[in-house]
């Protein structure tokens, strides 16, 4: 649900971008006002975003091969992450050049096309159809996102979410429709006051709100690369799942990973008798990966590793969790990393 959601989301931003992008092209030929241009630009580059996420996550279902046998689920990690560098270049840095481009030519006396144009009202028009359009698609993103945020906040969903694409696209419809309202204000008052200095004014705030909007995508992208394990409440479930058999004395330490938005890689070391044998030990290890995949289905590679839990190991672990207890990871027990 969550993928389809998200495809879902990512062809509606595609369209209103695209069709936005051809309007506000229109409107600048037609004035020559420069926070249209920064506008269409930041359509333009909004559509080939999409594509971009859209390339990723066909990319991400390719199978494992030999090369790469953990498979190519963080593909959409890298297309979402280059996002954020188009946003920042052909969005955010164009839009600012324009801005002192503009600034400097209406310092210099040169003649404002916006002003001078009998089609000044083609860029409000375009701007005020181009929230409408805009507006339509982040209803969407925000009804997709609804679906799978569960009880998280919107802040605590950009920052956790695993998928990329409901976030990129919830961050982008937002920045284009402030960016909308900025190049409408800018436009306006450039009209009603007859000052060529809104126009510029309105472009450098487009430019400088794409440039933060990029930073914060690069930002969470980054993190996600680098690998990031499970939420809490999957952490909980997996420990729970591990610990259901009587086969199992308990976890020395476990890791996750996520090896994409829909796989997770689990590997923990677990405690076992001394007294069992290697065919019980075995039972028991396929027994709590059945476990584990039905209450984390996205656990898909799962390596537990048996031992046997020493009292001394016990003693040890403890002594070095009172001595550096920061030095503990989320998903490690109380007692910390065992041997």
């Amino acid at each position: 649900m969550a993928a389809e959601g998200s495809t879902k989301a990512v062809v509606a931003a595609l369209l209103a971008n695209s069709g936005i992008a051809v309007l506000k092209f229109f409107a600048w030929l037609l004035t020559g006002a420069s926070s249209m241009l920064a506008e269409s630009i930041h359509s333009v580059a909004d559509a080939g975003n999409q594509g971009l996420l859209l390339l990723g996550g066909k990319q991400a279902k390719r199978a494992a091969s030999a090369e790469h046998p953990f498979g190519y689920g963080r593909e959409r990690y890298i297309y979402a992450f280059i996002v954020s560098i188009v946003l920042f270049s052909l969005g955010g840095l164009f839009a600012l050049y324009e801005a002192y481009h503009k600034w400097h030519e209406v310092h210099a006396g040169e003649p404002n096309e916006l002003l001078e144009s009998r089609w000044w009202w083609v860029p409000i028009a375009v701007l005020l159809g181009a929230i409408v359009m805009e507006g339509f698609s982040f209803r969407t993103a925000i009804i997709e996102t609804d679906k799978v945020r569960g009880t998280a906040g919107w802040f605590e969903f950009v920052r956790k979410a695993k998928s990329p694409e409901l976030p990129v696209i919830l961050l982008e419809d937002l920045g284009a429709l402030l960016g909308l309202v900025l190049a409408l204000i800018g436009v306006g008052l450039s009209v009603w006051t007859d000052n060529a200095y809104w126009d510029a004014a309105g472009t450098a705030a487009i430019g400088v709100l794409l440039v933060v909007i990029a930073v914060v995508l690069a930002i969470e992208t980054k993190s996600l690369l680098l690998g990031e394990g499970a939420s809490r409440p999957a952490v909980r479930r997996i420990r729970e799942a591990l610990q259901a058999d009587e086969g199992i004395e308990r976890i020395i330490h476990m890791k996750t990973l996520h090896l994409g938005p829909d796989e997770l890689l689990v590997a923990a070391k677990i405690g076992v008798r001394a007294t069992d044998s290697a065919a019980r030990v075995a039972d028991a290890i396929d027994a709590a990966e059945e476990r584990i995949r039905a209450a984390e289905p996205i656990a898909r590679v799962i390596y537990l590793e048996p031992d046997l839990f020493r009292a001394e190991q016990q003693a040890g672990a403890a002594a070095t969790a009172r001595t550096d207890s920061q030095s503990a990871t989320p998903t490690d027990p109380p007692g910390g990393p065992g041997r």
